[in-house]
């Protein structure tokens, strides 16, 4: 297995159009691999094919050295290749492996075919714990004719990164988590990262069981101290001389606490903190054992969203109309899924109250759940509509301090704007 200097990305979504973009920036050859051909003739036209903030940048600044194309075979030319298709959740939790299966299938099938020994296969995308060991890799040996560890290698490498903020996540982050088949995949992929990225993070390598445990533990520990700070908000909200943020400013100056993700708010979702704290419970149930904390932190997640709800209800009648500003899980992204503004409004739709959306990310274009809403271009119009009797904030993007309402609008939000 030699040192990488070329790589292929399968899957040019908003995580792996990433990926290749800053690879490429940062000095390596790079062949997407997607199935769309849009996103593919974008890439290739020199064009960002998914809206992230600073991806159109990198991409011009790597242009010379990436390329894309619908044909998986080009990966096996490259040093090693990233899978980053989508692993949606399942009923009970879990995540399937389908589109996983469904991309490395083919690249393996060529790896035989051309006879090649030493590609390094690596899965980015978040999976059951147990999945890349039992139903991954097996397929790869299956397909190559090879075995893991000898004849290629695998390593588990998810992203710590946040929507919005994807190409600078990538480039620096806190921690680069590699979970290995064999001591030489992981040294060689370290290596890469040690020229890839622009800070010196912490690079965690361990045993593949232990990289999926340490992902969704990561992201399900992050919800249990939103939960905890939720919880607080709505029992502090019952004393009238309770003041949540200079209580949580308090607890987080403490170095055992800290202050990351402990300020009032709403409820946590988005793609990633919603599903792995419930795959951290589906593991747990699996193994015969019980995730409590886990399990509570999605219970007051819930409470959380339903508590805006009820709280909203009592502000108004059914007359009157509500305004929701803010309906993607955070700011400077247009993701609305699982989104605390999302979810209060369709709960006043469907409770009959008329309701108007804004989200200076989502729009009914990109997001097509708004399409059931009026929707509003721009929130300065609010300074006249007199018929809105409630504006709430559910998202803080940081546009939202200076809008004006009209003269009669109460205006609610958890939010320290």
């Amino acid at each position: 297995m030699k040192q990488i200097q070329k790589a292929s990305v399968c899957g040019l979504g908003k995580l792996g159009a990433c990926i290749a973009a800053t690879l490429a920036q940062r000095g390596f050859e790079v062949v997407g691999i997607d199935i769309d051909a849009e996103k593919v003739a974008r890439i290739n036209a020199g064009q960002p094919p998914v809206d992230e903030p600073l991806l159109a940048e990198t991409i011009t600044a790597g242009r010379t050295r990436l390329r894309a194309t619908q044909d998986y075979r080009e990966a096996v030319g490259t040093d090693v290749t990233f899978f980053i298709p989508p692993s949606p959740s399942l009923p009970d939790g879990s995540f399937s492996n389908e589109f996983l299966l469904r991309a490395m299938q083919p690249v393996a099938a060529a790896v035989r075919e051309k006879g090649k020994k030493g590609h390094l296969f690596v899965c980015s995308s978040t999976t059951t714990p147990g999945a890349v060991d039992s139903v991954l890799i097996p397929m790869l040996e299956r397909e190559t004719g090879g075995v893991c560890g000898r004849d290629f290698g695998m390593c588990y490498n998810p992203e710590f990164i946040a929507l919005g903020n994807v190409v600078k996540g990538l480039l620096e982050p806190d921690m680069v988590l590699i979970g290995e088949s064999d001591p030489q995949s992981g040294t060689v992929l370290e290596e890469m990262y040690r020229k890839y990225n622009q800070n010196k993070p912490n690079i965690a390598r361990m045993s593949i069981i232990s990289a999926e445990l340490t992902k969704i533990s990561v992201n399900s520990y992050v919800t249990m101290k939103i939960s905890f700070t939720n919880q607080l908000r709505m029992i502090a909200e019952q004393f009238p001389k309770a003041n949540i943020h200079h209580v949580l400013d308090a607890i987080g100056s403490d170095s055992r606490v800290g202050r990351k993700y402990l300020r009032a708010g709403l409820s946590y979702g988005g793609p990633c903190f919603p599903r792995d704290n419930r795959l951290l419970a589906f593991t747990a149930r699996q193994l015969g054992l019980e995730a409590p904390l886990a399990e509570a932190s999605d219970k007051v997640n819930h409470r959380t969203n339903q508590d805006l709800f009820e709280k909203v209800a009592k502000l108004v009648t059914k007359n009157d109309t509500v305004a929701v500003l803010g309906l993607t899980y955070k700011p400077d992204t247009y993701i609305t899924e699982e989104a605390a503004g999302l979810f209060l409004a369709q709960q006043l739709k469907r409770h009959g109250y008329p309701v108007i959306v804004h989200d200076y990310g989502a729009k009914p274009s990109n997001a097509p759940n708004l399409h059931e809403f009026e929707h509003l271009d721009d929130p300065e119009v609010l300074q006249q509509r007199a018929d809105v009797k409630l504006a709430v904030i559910c998202c803080p993007w940081p546009q939202y301090s200076s809008v004006k309402f009209a003269p009669g609008t109460k205006v609610l939000s958890p939010w320290k704007l």
